[in-house]
C-alpha cells in the first residue's frame, strides 16, 4: 500500500552538542567541524540528505556554532583569490559546500536532549514527514541507507529508523528495539524501544543508529514527554509511544543496516573513519595504503 503525503525533501540535523570527547580540539572549533581526510564532518551528512533527495536542511545549533554557518555559505574573499590564481580545482571544492541544500538555522538554547533538538524544527518542518540525520555517523554514500528509509516509510506510513545489529556487551551504548520481521528481509516492524538498556533488558540487540524518517505525530509526542534517562528529553521515548499506539502516528519500522559505517563520536572510531576513507580514495588512497603497509610491517617487526 503507498500512502499519500508529500514528498519528503526536508533533512534536520542536530548539532548542537558540546562535543566534549574531542577537547581540546572542539574548545573554539564545533566537533562537527573536526575533518574528515579533507572535508569536516558536517559535510558528509548533508551531502548523504542531498543524495537521498533532501534539498532543504534545517541545522539545530547551539552556541558556538557559527562556523557551521560560515562552511555552508559563500566566501568571495577567498573565491577571489582561487579564482586569480586560476585554481579551478580548489574553487569547486569551496563552492561545493555553499552549492549542496537549501539550508537553515535555528538555536536549540538549553541542551535539553536529542527529542528537544528535534522538536525545535517543528515550526520548519511543518505537517509532513521529514529525516534527521546525526552528524556522529558517517553513513558511506555507496550504501544508500536514507534512500532505502525514505522508500520504507513511503510504502508503509508512520516513521522509520535505521537498525544495526551490534554485540551485546555494546547495546547499553544505544537505543534497543524489540522487532517482528515482515516480508522484506531488511524491514522490520518495531514494537517497543528502550533507550540504552542494560544488556540483560535489551529486548534485541538491534541498535538504533543515528537515521531516522519521521512522522510529524512525533512532535506532539515530543511536547509531553518528560526527561527521561540523562535528565533528557529522549527521541527514544516519543518512538516507543508511536511503536504502541499505531493510531497515533502510524506503525514504526525498521531498516536493518549491513553497510559500512564510520563512527565519529569516539575518538578511535574517528582516527579508524580517517584511516578508511583515505585508503579508498583514488587520489591518496594508493600512496597512503603502501605506507600504511610499511607503517604495520614495522611496528610489528618491532615488537
Amino acid at each position: 500500500m503507498i500512502h499519500s503525503h508529500p514528498r519528503i525533501s526536508k533533512a534536520v540535523i542536530p548539532a548542537a552538542g558540546l562535543g566534549t570527547r574531542f577537547l581540546p580540539a572542539t574548545k573554539a572549533t564545533p566537533k562537527e567541524m573536526l575533518p574528515v581526510v579533507d572535508k569536516p564532518a558536517i559535510q558528509y551528512v548533508v551531502e548523504e540528505a542531498v543524495a537521498a533527495g533532501l534539498d532543504d536542511v534545517l541545522m539545530v545549533t547551539g552556541r558556538n556554532k557559527r562556523p557551521l554557518e560560515d562552511h555552508f555559505d559563500r566566501n568571495y574573499e577567498l573565491e577571489s583569490a582561487l579564482e586569480k590564481k586560476g585554481d579551478a580545482d580548489r574553487l569547486a571544492k569551496v563552492q561545493e559546500s555553499s552549492d549542496l541544500a537549501t539550508m537553515h538555522y535555528v538555536r536549540q538554547g538549553d541542551p535539553k536532549g536529542l527529542g528537544h533538538a528535534v522538536l525545535c524544527a517543528a515550526p520548519h518542518v511543518g505537517d509532513e514527514p521529514f529525516a534527521v540525520l546525526l552528524g556522529d555517523d558517517l553513513i558511506d554514500p555507496r550504501d544508500p541507507l536514507l534512500r532505502r528509509m525514505i522508500e520504507v516509510q513511503e510504502q508503509r506510513g508512520g516513521s522509520v529508523v535505521a537498525l544495526m545489529e551490534v554485540a551485546p556487551e555494546q547495546i547499553h551504548l544505544y537505543g534497543s528495539a524489540a522487532v517482528e520481521a515482515t516480508e522484506d528481509s531488511d524491514v522490520v516492524r518495531v514494537s517497543g524501544l528502550v533507550e540504552k538498556p542494560d544488556p540483560a533488558d535489551a529486548p534485541s540487540n538491534y541498535a538504533i543508529i543515528g537515521r531516522y524518517v519521521l512522522d510529524p505525530a512525533v512532535f506532539g509526542i515530543l511536547r509531553r514527554t518528560e526527561p527521561g534517562r540523562g535528565g533528557e528529553i529522549q527521541l527514544t521515548d516519543a518512538l516507543q509511544q508511536l511503536a504502541a499506539d499505531e493510531r497515533i502516528g502510524g506503525p514504526v519500522h525498521g531498516v536493518v543496516f549491513k553497510g559500512r559505517r564510520y563512527d565519529t563520536g569516539d575518538r578511535g572510531d574517528y582516527l579508524r573513519a580517517i584511516v578508511r576513507l583515505a585508503c579508498e580514495r583514488e587520489d591518496l588512497g594508493p600512496d597512503f595504503r603502501s605506507w600504511l603497509r610499511r607503517y604495520v610491517t614495522e611496528e610489528m617487526q618491532e615488537r
